[in-house]
């Protein structure tokens, strides 16, 4: 019996060793098949059979979590990343500045008389007063980059006004009912086999027609139905280099704060001493019971050094040069995402030149000319709708509206030579392609208001060579 189960053991003890052997090598053999889904730690989203689906994966989520994790994020660089920070204020200032200016004209060979022309002026004015605009309008490329899309709810009144509030992306969820429906994601719901064609919003659970509602989408395709941040692709070279300007800080106040090193050549004890008996002011710690002894250097303090003892100075090796080095590699990555000039992310311009820079033929004016003008076509169709709550309402003839266009001028982009443009406006002024009125615009200014204040100029001038002077008066009298 004793012998049975000794022979058993054995053979339990050879099949535990041949299975550890086989786990063994199939463990150093085993290839995951999902190893090429990832990238630096996170996992890229395979392309899946339906449209949407791939839509979804060029965004990087598939998921209304996912999509929130990722604004999220993107958010806290936004409000804690100093470069991330800078990114974003300098692209509102080259696409929005201190405004755009909007101008309802008459369409080419449209009969329309300058009454109504005026009439809408006045209903657009109006908006953009009452909705802060140019305020609106710099929030609205900040949300738009930052959370990678912004909702503009529309708030139609009685008397045909529009008011104009922030939906947060958040806000923007597919209910739980609907979560089978394949034709409401993201909380969005669009056509069954359209997904460009949306029908509606579901904004805190509750439908919301999509007139209501214009979605500035960025960095994803027409087909996907959320954006993406602006700063998602080099999220980690930003915290990066926020890590590394902190580490380089820290690392030099520290060095630069230590005097300097004593090396002491005797036992622990008589450190202790040298120590005790070389302070200014010695502190007990109330908790531990320990003493900690202080010592002030003074600048110039010269220090005479009993025999055994030598002197460090860390801070005479401190190269925070390389580092420098390292820091500009990942802002150029980061730069090199917002397609803009070095100097424009970090606000140093010691190796650049403006004025080379902002040419019109530039990649900086490029990018920044073609977001603008993403950025006027969405202001005109939102501009479009408040004109036609108005005429709705019997503000406006909605007959007409077909007739009137709007015309909106950005900010200039390019470094400005006043004197040479000046000459080619007048040129085109002369030949006829344009008009006194986009000039007075390009120049930041009012037509109807200039034109109103020269008419009052002309009339005090008449007025002051129609009334006779003192000199003239005596000269009169004289005669």
């Amino acid at each position: 019996m004793i012998e049975s189960r000794g022979t058993e053991r054995g053979i339990l003890e050879q099949l535990h060793t041949r299975l550890r052997e086989s786990y063994e090598e199939l463990f150093a053999n085993y290839v995951d098949p999902q190893e090429p889904l990832f990238d630096d730690g996170e996992k890229w989203q395979p392309l899946l059979g339906t449209a949407d689906d791939v839509a979804a994966a060029h965004a990087t989520y598939s998921t209304e979590e996912q999509l929130q994790a990722i604004q999220a994020e993107a958010r806290r660089l936004a409000t804690t990343n100093e470069f991330a920070i800078n990114g974003h204020e300098n692209r509102i200032s080259y696409l929005v500045g201190s405004g755009h200016r909007y101008r309802v004209v008459a369409r080419d060979e449209a009969d329309s008389s300058t009454e109504f022309i005026a009439q809408a002026q006045s209903v657009l004015d109006r908006f953009l007063d009452e909705n802060a605009w140019v305020a609106r309008q710099q929030e609205i490329v900040r949300r738009r980059d930052r959370d990678g899309e912004v909702f503009l709810r529309l708030f139609t009144q009685s008397d045909g006004r529009t008011l104009v509030r922030f939906v947060e992306p958040g806000q923007v969820v597919t209910p739980r009912e609907l979560q089978s429906d394949p034709s409401v994601r993201f909380g969005v719901r669009t056509e069954p086999f359209d997904v460009e064609t949306v029908l509606a919003y579901y904004v805190d659970g509750v439908a919301v027609d999509a007139t209501e509602i214009q979605h500035r989408k960025g960095q994803v395709d027409r087909n996907a139905r959320r954006g993406l941040p602006l700063f998602y692709p080099v999220r980690k070279n930003l915290r990066r280099a926020e890590k590394l300007l902190r580490n380089m800080s820290i690392v030099a106040e520290i060095q630069s704060a230590i005097a300097l090193i004593r090396r002491h050549g005797a036992g622990g004890d008589s450190v202790q001493q040298f120590v005790a008996d070389t302070a200014d002011l010695t502190v007990t710690d109330r908790i531990s019971g320990h003493q900690q002894h202080i010592r002030r250097y003074g600048p110039g303090t010269i220090l005479d050094a009993p025999a055994g003892i030598q002197y460090d100075f860390p801070a005479a090796g401190l190269d925070a040069g390389s580092f420098v080095t390292i820091m500009q590699a990942e802002l150029r990555a980061i730069a090199s995402r917002l397609v803009m000039p070095e100097f424009m992310l970090t606000s140093d311009a010691s190796n650049a030149n403006y004025a080379s820079t902002l040419v019109a033929e530039g990649p900086a004016v490029k990018m920044f000319s073609r977001l603008q003008h993403e950025l006027i076509a969405d202001d005109r169709a939102l501009l479009r709708r408040v004109l036609g709550n108005a005429a709705a309402a019997g503000v406006l003839s909605e007959a007409r509206l077909g007739q009137l266009e709007i015309q909106v001028t950005p900010p200039s982009l390019v470094v400005r030579n006043e004197r040479d443009e000046a000459d080619v406006h007048r040129i085109e002024l002369e030949s006829g392609i344009l008009s006194p009125q986009t000039w007075s615009e390009r120049r930041g200014l009012n037509y109807e208001q200039e034109q109103a204040n020269f008419a009052a100029h002309q009339v005090r001038g008449s007025e002051a060579s129609s009334t006779p002077t003192r000199g003239s008066a005596v000269e009169h009298f004289e005669d």
